[in-house]
Parts: structure tokens; C-alpha cells; sequence
């Protein structure tokens, strides 16, 4: 009877200690859960800068990307239709944009900004780069550059020869004086007193 006792109260005190040890395990990771002890990471927005989009309604569906401000520098890659580009500034006058682009040395380009639909936004200027290297050097052949060279003659220049002097004739009046000689007075007379004759002669010879 003793015996039977003894074996009920050491399973009732296993049975005991076994509900004690479930719970204060299951309470430890409770409390475990509920303390974290790592940090949580927060993800914060980049503002977004001045962008550049090619305009509708050119002639071509891209704009060409060069290494300067000017057609002269050579192309480094096109901005297609549609596509979005952060701007990081202009030329001094304005007329090129700088915009980012991975391809190009030092990760920008230059753009015609009369090409480019632009948000608003401030830009700074930037300086433009070193002037394009020619790519080939033009060379001019001497022997065949000396066959077109010509020396000219000399010409004698014209002279001027002045002229003779011009010389006007100058007439003297001869009114009331002898003409070879003769009074003009008198032949006038003397052509009166002839015809009167001439018409007598003729009046009587009618006769």
C-alpha cells in the first residue's frame, strides 16, 4: 500500500516538472522573439535631378552624343526616342547640354540642347573641353604642287604721249577794206552799172 503511494507522488512530481520545463522554454523564445537585437535598415529616395528627353517631331529618331560642344569633336554615341538622361549642366552660351552617359570619357556628353526637351531646374556651366585633334593631317605633294605655280611676265606698262597743242584758225573782217586789191564798194557798182546794161540790150533787142 506505502509502495503504490510513493509511485503515484513520483509521477505526479515528473509530471509536474516536465509542464514546468515546456512552459519556461516556451516563454524564453517568446521573449526572445520579441527583443530583437539587430538594427532594420531604412531605404531613402535620391532626388531627382534636371532631365533631358529627345523632342518629338525631328527628322530623325536620335540625337547624336559628342565629347564636346561642337560638331567638330567626334560622336561617342545617340540618345534614342523616348529615352530619359540626368542633365549636369550646359555650355556657356547654352546651346550644348552636358547629360551623363556611361559610354562616353569621364561618363559624359555633350548634346545639342535645341534637340533635347529639358524639366526646369538650375544648371551649372561647364567648361568646355580641349579643342578635337584633326584625325588626318592634310600634306600637299612640292613636285606636284610646283607643276601649278607660274611665273608671270612682266608687261611693259603704256605710256602717255600728250598731244600736239590745238591750234584755231583766226579770220580777219573785211568790211570797208579792198578784197585782192579791189574796193568791194566798187564791184558792187560796177555789177549795177551791168545788169542795167544787160537790160537796156535786152529791151531794145525786143524791140
Amino acid at each position: 500500500m506505502a509502495f503504490r503511494k510513493i509511485k503515484w507522488i513520483l509521477l505526479v512530481a515528473t509530471l509536474i516538472t516536465t509542464i514546468y520545463l515546456l512552459f519556461s522554454q516556451s516563454l524564453s523564445y517568446s521573449v526572445s522573439a520579441q527583443q530583437p537585437t539587430g538594427s532594420i535598415p531604412t531605404v531613402t529616395g535620391t532626388p531627382k535631378g534636371v532631365t533631358a528627353k529627345v523632342k518629338i517631331g525631328l527628322t530623325e529618331d536620335r540625337v547624336n552624343v559628342r565629347s564636346g560642344p561642337s560638331v567638330l569633336y567626334p560622336q561617342v554615341g545617340v540618345i534614342l526616342l523616348g529615352a530619359e538622361v540626368p542633365v549636369v549642366g550646359r555650355s556657356a552660351g547654352g546651346d550644348w547640354l552636358v547629360v551623363e552617359y556611361p559610354g562616353a570619357q569621364g561618363g559624359i556628353g555633350w548634346v545639342w540642347s535645341l534637340y533635347m526637351d529639358v524639366s526646369p531646374g538650375e544648371l551649372a556651366v561647364i567648361e568646355n573641353p580641349p579643342s578635337p585633334v584633326p584625325i588626318t593631317t592634310i600634306t600637299i605633294d612640292p613636285t606636284m604642287a610646283a607643276q601649278f605655280i607660274t611665273t608671270p611676265r612682266a608687261t611693259r606698262m603704256p605710256t602717255f604721249t600728250e598731244p600736239a597743242p590745238l591750234q584755231i584758225p583766226t579770220f580777219e573782217s573785211s568790211t570797208g577794206q579792198i578784197l585782192a586789191g579791189i574796193p568791194v564798194g566798187l564791184i558792187i557798182v560796177l555789177l549795177s552799172v551791168l545788169g542795167l546794161l544787160l537790160g537796156l540790150f535786152s529791151y531794145f533787142q525786143s524791140r
